[in-house]
């Protein structure tokens, strides 16, 4: 509890309770966090309903109404025993919307909240730093102004050189810091949402729900896009946005510690000439030991936090580079629990490569979406202990086949297994992909595409 004590029985990063502003700290913060997972379930929720599904009035009202009462302890509970944050959190909100219940994170996968808040905060964080930023640029320029015919001695090589006046100094350090608000605003502006993509980006499950009507799935991802607060979004994803995203977000961001490094250097050094200095404050301790000193103590911090975020750029280019295929977890995989309790299937590690099928569950009705998932995933699990443990092959289908629970739909199973029917919108995402977004960006290079290249499947 605040004041208790009890924030410092345990780890605290000091880039939070030193140096992040109150605002950004609540922008990255987890009461942010999951009340935004929420406000996503609510918006999935409203356009589905608006495009038809049954979806009531009083599921939407009940979820309006639990946005920002999260039980944190149950939620930390419910993930402890199901090992996936994402089901804990709508475990937990279902607990107080007992009547929207169903339709929870109805047709979507776990980055429908993870990604799409990750790019909220993205998006909301570069609207906190720009003003910020905007604001040093505004001081500075005045600075240039009142001492743009100072004369002082200018250096090159940190040797003595020709003079030059204190505002032209300055203007070298406002013609990086510029650079950098365009660049930060170029990124800011560059971000689209994820949407509602489901599990590989294709948005079978959803074509699924409105019943293979392409034109309702799309304006379901607009409509949430929408409601979000962006403009567009990206027309293909896996399932995650791509990793480069954050490579852009983190570069330009890096450039702009690269700024703030040099202008604070310069002023650490003009600081030792006593050509310039830094505020201090009436009753200020400039070294514990030496009474007359008056260290850069901002500067120097500036320049510990630019140099940390300029290190920062190598985790999303790595990051970004082990994405296999439609994703894989290496952006968190090494935050979980691996060797405590680890299965070997000897019989399988011989046996490779093994093709297995893992479709998706066609779920009779959107209230029995969970029921299902829970059947698919236990007869799956007792398939696949047969194939690791035994060797045996694949008896899904058939286990599928023996369950009372599946009867309804037995006279469907060959249709519904169909690999086609998994695809979603994969086809017409490409053609819209590629006469949107990649075609416009080869016209004025057209006349050098002479060699033809052709990739062998």
């Amino acid at each position: 509890m605040e004041g208790s004590g009890e924030e410092f029985m345990k780890y605290r990063s000091p880039l939070v309770s030193r140096y992040a502003s109150k605002e950004m700290a609540y922008n990255f913060s987890d009461r942010n966090k999951f009340t935004t997972w929420r406000r996503l379930w609510l918006y999935l929720a409203k356009a589905e309903k608006e495009l038809g599904l049954p979806i009531t009035d009083a599921q939407v009202s009940e979820m309006e109404s639990h946005l920002e009462d999260i039980d944190f302890v149950m939620a930390a509970e419910e993930e402890r025993k199901l090992r996936h944050d994402v089901m804990a959190h709508v475990h937990t909100f279902a607990h107080c919307c007992p009547t929207a219940a169903p339709i929870i994170h109805l047709g979507a996968t776990s980055c429908y909240v993870g990604d799409n808040t990750d790019l909220i905060m993205l998006r909301d964080g570069f609207d906190i730093l720009l003003p910020k930023l905007a604001r040093v640029i505004d001081r500075l320029a005045n600075f240039a102004e009142k001492y743009a015919d100072l004369p002082t001695l200018g250096f090159t090589h940190y040797q003595p050189a020709q003079l030059t006046t204190v505002g032209k100094r300055a203007c070298l350090w406002l013609q990086d810091l510029v650079m950098d608000i365009h660049n930060l605003q170029r990124a800011r502006e560059d971000l689209r949402f994820r949407g509602v993509k489901g599990t590989t980006g294709t948005q079978a499950s959803f074509l699924q729900l409105f019943q293979g009507d392409h034109e309702k799935v799309e304006e379901l991802d607009w409509k949430v896009t929408e409601m979000a607060g962006f403009k567009k979004s990206y027309l293909v994803t896996g399932q995650t946005y791509s990793r480069k995203v954050d490579i852009d977000t983190l570069c330009v961001l890096a450039s702009l510690g690269a700024t703030v490094h040099k202008i604070c250097t310069d002023i650490r050094l003009l600081a030792n000439l006593k050509e310039i200095e830094e505020p201090f404050e009436k009753e200020q301790i400039g070294s514990s030991a030496m009474p007359y000193k008056r260290n850069p103590m901002r500067a120097e911090r500036c320049c510990s936090l630019a140099r940390h975020l300029m290190a920062l750029v190598s985790d999303p280019l790595q990051t970004a580079s082990v994405q296999w295929l439609e994703r894989t977890l290496d952006d968190s995989a090494n935050r979980h629990y691996v060797t405590f309790g680890l299965i070997l299937s000897p019989t399988y590690c011989v046996r490779f490569p093994l093709c297995m099928y893992s479709g998706g569950s066609h779920c009779p009705s959107p209230s029995s979406q969970r029921t299902s998932s829970s059947k698919i995933r236990v007869l799956s699990q007792q398939a696949a202990a047969v194939v690791k443990q035994e060797g045996g092959d694949n008896d899904l289908l058939a286990r599928v086949q023996a369950d009372p629970y599946f009867t309804p739909i037995l006279g469907q199973l060959d249709a519904l297994l169909d690999p086609k029917t998994f695809v979603g919108r994969a086809p017409q995402q490409v053609t819209r992909f590629l006469s949107e977004e990649v075609r416009p960006v080869l016209e004025p290079y057209k006349s050098n595409m002479n060699v033809k290249i052709e990739l062998e499947l």
